[in-house]
């Protein structure tokens, strides 16, 4: 267990971040998933820099850990002509952490989404909250919920894809000692301000890379944060919200899909995506 400031990632991670930088340096007509992935590099790089204190005593970053899998995910579903970006605020334990997907639920992510790659580990891993990979046997409700209504609407990944891409604002995720995941809104508040920070930063460079129209947060601070963050740059993009679909929600738990697809109707999303 370490004491006193941590870093995300370490020596190792930094060292095949700076290979995965040589070999995605941006060309004239680079394609979206290519600029995406340099921006997210860029980011992580600057995270690396940041420090974290108590109550956080562990750091993951599936970015680095992960880049296999995310890498994969990024270069089959980051393409052209996609206008809304679902935004999730940062990874859960058994979702993104496990798989480098957002929402990354083991099951949706392998059998509908096929993902494939190796997954290794962070440099300290909490004994109670060790990365599986695609082997992990325990599921995320909120990926599940996420994914599997996109599935049950949509049929196919490219029907959901062809319009849409899914994001985290923050690839970190954060635990105490004890192993309870935090958030960062749970963090000191002047480490919560730069790491925010440097992820609004990224966010308004993928939101103008990617060209889309609206981003969807999922969870209302990941909406407050996404409109916060776009206004201040001048990036005129249009910023709507959907309930998060975690299970500490209890109006989740009544029945999330009703409540997301209503919002999505609303939006004038859904019809864009029904296999109906």
């Amino acid at each position: 267990m370490l004491n006193g400031n941590i870093t995300p990632g370490g020596d190792g991670d930094e060292k095949k971040s700076e290979e995965n930088i040589t070999k995605l340096v941006p060309q004239p007509n680079s394609t979206p998933s290519c600029r995406f992935l340099q921006l997210e590099l860029e980011l992580n790089a600057h995270l690396r820099g940041l420090t974290f204190s108590e109550p956080v005593r562990y750091v993951y970053n599936p970015l680095e850990y992960a880049w296999e899998t995310h890498r994969c995910y990024v270069n089959k579903y980051c393409q052209a002509g996609q206008k809304f970006l679902f935004l999730g605020m940062n990874p859960g334990p058994f979702g993104m952490a496990q798989t480098g997907v957002p929402f990354g639920e083991v099951r949706s992510v392998v059998d509908w989404l096929k993902i494939t790659g190796a997954v290794g580990h962070p440099d300290n891993e909490h004994p109670k909250r060790r990365i599986s990979g695609l082997t992990c046997t325990q599921s995320e409700v909120s990926g599940a919920r996420f994914w599997g209504f996109f599935r049950k609407l949509c049929g196919e990944p490219t029907a959901f894809f062809r319009h849409c891409f899914v994001h985290n604002l923050c690839p970190l995720i954060f635990m105490s000692g004890s192993g309870k995941n935090m958030t960062p809104p749970e963090l000191p508040a002047h480490e919560r301000q730069e790491l925010l920070r440097l992820c609004d930063i990224a966010l308004c460079q993928i939101v103008e890379a990617l060209g889309v129209s609206m981003v969807i947060g999922v969870g209302r601070v990941a909406e407050q944060r996404a409109r916060r963050a776009l206004c201040a740059a001048g990036i005129e993009v249009r910023v709507e919200g959907i309930m998060h679909p975690s299970p500490r929600n209890p109006l989740a738990n009544k029945g999330w899909e009703s409540v997301a697809k209503a919002k999505l109707g609303e939006l004038g999303v859904l019809s864009l995506l029904s296999n109906t």
